[in-house]
């Protein structure tokens, strides 16, 4: 008869038992999920987050003749089919162009000359990770790399868009004050190389929580808000009216879709400076 020695085979079912706990607990622990949602860098664009934190509630009334329609594109939409945006009424566009300082779009090029040949006003955007280097670095880098700002009357000043983390937490790691820092470095340098004030594209309640509600930037930066409802909301502090409003995710042909706050003359002097 044969003879099974004491831990001939229990070592090796123990092992496949941990593994089998190891297994069932990773998909418990929250860590663990939010590690395999995280994107991949480079992949953030204009309002990444606003679905998730803000929610959707409507979308404004169509047709209006003092406002202006408009679109936000990244690399994730690929090629865009700019005649057909112009033809349904779309006047001006925003192109991403650079994320951090390790980000450039791959499709920027149809993008923002695709725009800009069907006879758009555009410019570019960037989108801050105010984790992995300072605000100057990042305004040059931007710069560099499509973000700059001709007085053609077709190009917008660049926007620095700035909105939850969508790589780590949602102020990525700054108290108020050094936010509200990191931005101003990355304004006045992106003055100091175009000549331009950036636009800065939010959403009011990231604002207040990551900066505090700051009044600072409003008496020379145009306000570009992210709300996906009927009516634009509160607004960030400082700001009496909103240049330009990004209200839907899901429109047509693309899904952002945004609303200048005036006529098509309004969006030529804003691209004339």
């Amino acid at each position: 008869m044969p003879v099974h020695r004491s831990g001939s085979i229990r070592p090796r079912a123990a092992t496949a038992a941990v593994a089998l706990l190891l297994a069932a607990l990773s998909l418990t622990i929250p860590g663990s999920a939010q590690a395999v949602d995280t994107p991949a860098r480079g992949s953030a664009h204009m309002g990444m987050g606003v679905l998730a934190h803000d929610g959707q509630d409507g979308t404004p009334v169509t047709g209006d003749a003092t406002q202006t329609e408009g679109v936000d594109v990244a690399s994730y939409q690929g090629n865009v089919a700019w005649s057909t945006l112009w033809s349904s009424g779309v006047k001006w566009a925003y192109t991403k162009a650079t994320e951090g300082t390790y980000y450039t779009n791959p499709y920027f090029a149809q993008q923002y000359n695709g725009s800009y040949n069907v006879g758009m006003i555009r410019g570019a955007y960037h989108f801050a990770t105010p984790d992995t280097t300072s605000g100057a670095t990042q305004a040059n880098y931007f710069v560099d790399h499509g973000g700059g700002w001709s007085k053609d009357g077709k190009t917008l000043p660049g926007a620095l868009d700035i909105e939850w983390n969508p790589y780590g937490a949602a102020c990525y790691g700054k108290t108020t004050s050094a936010m509200v820092t990191w931005i101003a470095d990355f304004l006045n340098t992106y003055k100091a190389r175009t000549g331009r004030d950036a636009v800065i594209y939010t959403a009011t309640s990231w604002w207040t929580q990551c900066t505090g509600n700051y009044s600072g930037f409003a008496s020379t930066h145009p306000l570009w808000i992210a709300r996906y409802a009927s009516e634009v909301g509160t607004l960030p502090a400082g700001w009496s009216y909103y240049t330009m409003w990004q209200y839907t995710s899901s429109g047509p042909t693309v899904g952002d879709h945004d609303k200048f706050n005036g006529a098509l003359d309004r969006v030529v002097a804003l691209a004339n400076g």
